[in-house]
């Protein structure tokens, strides 16, 4: 009893320290954490590996366990590029130390669950093994949504400001100076990525660059086109018509897709429905039927 005890203080004693490490009343943030929200897409690792010695360690082996764990459950997409397509301010190393924190936390709970309750011996290997996989999987479901949600909201906003894009290109103005006059206007997704690429304009990335890595990041083919149709900006005279054409395709893109979900909602409905209907109807089938089987039976 005394060998389970001491591990689960051990354990407990790691997870604690990892969680109140990511606490402002226990830990100061570093410099470049404190500079980080004021510089807008600079991809800023935070070197965790040089502030603490005990993360020299396990910030790699955190990093390649979480990875491994994620592609066995079926996430192939880079974690680097979820966390800065929802303009995360962490990177992958820190997100994989807190992912092994609440791992670690909830292993420690699950042994003390154990201990109190002492169940058989699958029972509690199911418990010990299953709690912190299940709190590796709940923060990697958590990002992959966001990041969904993310990519969601960007082509539902695409169309409105294509359209912008190609008025203020019409009207005069520069490509850099309708993509920052584009970023200050609202406070939406694209607004967002947008003032990422006017930082990169202005820490001296050429524009098509930087708009190619907002479509690398965004990983949407209706970015891809509009970004193709922006390279086009020093040859073309007139990039106005073809932005009003590529938001028109858009806009019948989220059409489809709109009408696509609101048929298979429709068709979900009927299924409750079907099955409300079903039952009732067996059930008086079911009483003649059984009542002709034991008439029948009796003769």
């Amino acid at each position: 009893m005394k060998q389970p005890l001491a591990l689960a203080l051990l354990l407990a004693w790691l997870g604690l320290t990892l969680l109140f490490g990511e606490l402002r009343w226990f830990r100061r943030p570093p410099l470049i954490d404190r500079v980080r929200p004021y510089l807008f897409g600079l991809s800023l690792p935070l070197d965790v590996d040089d502030t603490h010695a005990i993360l020299r360690v396990l910030g790699p082996l955190a990093r390649d366990t979480g990875a491994a764990a994620a592609r066995f459950s079926g996430v192939t997409e880079d974690l680097a590029t979820r966390l800065e397509r929802i303009h995360s301010p962490l990177d992958p190393t820190s997100f994989r130390l807190r992912q092994l924190g609440w791992a670690t936390a909830s292993l420690f709970v699950a042994l003390l669950v154990a201990l109190a309750a002492d169940p058989s011996l699958p029972l509690f290997s199911l418990l010990v093994a299953g709690a912190p996989v299940l709190a590796f999987l709940v923060i990697e479901s958590q990002l992959s949504s966001r990041s969904k949600e993310w990519k969601r909201s960007l082509l539902l906003e695409l169309p409105v400001v294509s359209e912008q894009l190609g008025m203020l290109l019409s009207a005069g103005y520069s490509l850099g100076a309708a993509l920052q006059r584009l970023s200050r206007r609202s406070g939406g997704v694209i607004a967002q990525d947008l003032q990422r690429v006017v930082t990169r304009i202005a820490h001296g990335v050429t524009e098509n660059n930087a708009l190619r890595e907002w479509s690398t990041t965004a990983d949407i083919p209706a970015v891809g086109r509009l970004v193709g149709i922006l390279a086009l900006n020093r040859d073309a005279g007139d990039l106005g018509s073809l932005i009003t054409h590529e938001a028109r395709a858009v806009r019948a893109e989220v059409h489809r897709d709109l009408v696509e979900t609101i048929e298979k909602r429709g068709q979900q409905v009927w299924i409750p429905v079907t099955v409300a209907t079903l039952v009732p109807g067996l059930l008086f089938l079911a009483v003649p039927f059984t009542e002709a089987l034991r008439l029948f039976t009796s003769t």
